[in-house]
């Protein structure tokens, strides 16, 4: 598969899990809320598989942050 359709089939996931979230926290009925998370969380299956095939691929790098520099920045959220 190639790199930009998989990188638009990815924002079009996130999209997608960001309209089933608020649908559920807005639903009023249950069955429409269970079928909204019962999606959701098919969605959210689709996006993380696409993204692990992305970066198996090379197509969505993950770099490793230093832990010191993951302290450094939770320090200065925390004192503010």
């Amino acid at each position: 598969m190639n790199e930009l359709i998989m990188n638009n089939y990815l924002l079009l996931l996130k999209s997608t899990v960001e309209v089933y979230v608020h649908g559920t926290l807005e639903a009023s009925n249950n069955d429409v809320r269970t079928l909204l998370k019962t999606n959701l969380n098919t969605t959210m299956t689709s996006q993380a598989n696409t993204f692990d095939l992305m970066n198996k691929y090379g197509f969505y790098n993950v770099n490793n942050i230093d832990k010191k520099e993951i302290k450094k920045v939770y320090e200065k959220a925390t004192l503010s």
